[in-house]
């Protein structure tokens, strides 16, 4: 991040902090975030009443084109967080090594070839962390981005040379998968995208009843409602398997997420949701998000059975910082307090009061999408 780009976050955190409300009345954290640091740690996430379960069933973080070694750093953090899964981005499973600049490259994502032996035993290797510690791995791919060639783009064999790739991971004991695609430009047709998300689907099921499926369709932010959205949504509800999940960003691509939005997208594309919440991720922009996840409702469990967080891309590690917020939100959402979870988060990340007044400062200047 640039100089100008630091002075200027920095001045509207000190803005935000000069404008803050008189004594007594409770500020709005859209306009006055400060972070005060809890005098006790306590224990994080909220905990829940006795007999009550999570807000959420399905509690993870996908990758942002990490490599092998981000996926094994954030393992034991999300096992602390009380999460349960962790999704590899569809990118990372691109030719990073050789197009790290994959957006538009259609070189990048070469997914009718075996993989590079290299990445498959790192990514073994990623599985089988995962079970040590009790989370599940979900395996992602998104064939028609920065592709040259479509799955089911009249050649019969597509479905065959992207399948292989399932098998290779469902040989690990990975039970749940997930077919992405959103953000393309092609192949944009719910009724070939149906076909042949639910051929492998039942072919991973053949091999194993316990196998899961979540698309991420191409229209999967607003309500549902839209011009293009919903009869694409309305053909998805028709054609794909209802055992399939699918993951929605809530009425936009980044913002608030209701549980009436999440209704009426769910009655229009009839299958079981996942949330794909927008935060903290930067789209490796030189940015930070690292403020509270904000304005989402708390009774949106009812109504969606999983929650993902898209994190920062190259800032694993100080994305830990709104990831806990995130956990913390989706563990326990009817108790969920943004100010209270923020200051948890940085106490039970920093290793010394020193170290959590540095955080303090840090989230302050960076707020994010507040």
């Amino acid at each position: 991040m640039n100089l100008r780009n630091i002075i200027s976050q920095a001045v509207l955190s000190l803005a935000f902090i000069a404008s803050a409300p008189a004594a007594g009345k409770t500020p709005d954290i859209h306009k006055v975030f400060h972070v005060r640091l809890p005098d006790e740690k306590k224990p994080f996430p909220e905990p829940l009443a006795a007999g009550e379960q999570p807000g959420f069933k399905f509690r993870g973080t996908k990758g942002w084109a990490w490599t092998p070694d981000q996926y094994l750093a954030e393992i034991p953090w999300l096992v602390k967080f009380k999460m349960n899964f962790l999704m590899n981005c569809y990118s990372s499973m691109f030719d990073l090594e050789h197009h790290p600049n994959w957006l538009g490259d259609l070189q990048a994502n070469r997914w009718w070839e075996d993989f590079p032996e290299a990445k498959k035993k790192a990514y073994e290797n990623i599985v089988r962390e995962c079970r040590k510690k009790g989370l599940q791995f979900r395996f992602s791919m998104n064939p028609n981005l920065s592709s040259a060639r479509m799955v089911n783009d009249g050649s019969p064999e597509s479905v065959e040379l992207l399948y292989k790739h399932y098998a290779w991971m469902q040989s690990l004991g990975v039970k749940w998968f997930n077919v992405s695609l959103d953000d393309i430009r092609q192949g944009i047709n719910a009724s070939t995208q149906a076909k042949s998300v639910n051929e492998i689907f039942h072919r991973l099921r053949a091999q194993d009843p316990a196998a899961q499926m979540i698309i991420s369709p191409t229209f999967g932010s607003g309500d549902g409602t839209g011009e293009k959205q919903k009869p694409y949504l309305e053909d998805l509800a028709r054609e794909l398997d209802k055992d399939v999940y699918m993951f929605w960003t809530g009425e936009a691509v980044v913002g608030a997420v209701t549980r009436h939005g999440a209704e009426t997208f769910r009655g229009i594309c009839g299958h079981r949701l996942f949330l794909w919440d927008n935060y903290p991720v930067n789209d490796n922009h030189p940015a930070m998000h690292l403020g509270p996840v904000v304005d989402r409702d708390a009774d949106l469990g009812e109504v969606i059975d999983g929650y993902m967080s898209n994190p920062h891309c190259k800032q694993n590690q100080i994305n830990r910082i709104p990831l806990a917020t995130c956990a913390d939100y989706s563990y326990n959402p009817r108790a969920y307090d943004p100010a209270r979870s923020i200051g948890q988060a940085i106490l039970h990340l920093g290793a010394s009061p020193a170290q959590c007044e540095a955080l303090r400062d840090l989230v302050e200047t960076y707020p994010g999408m507040l």
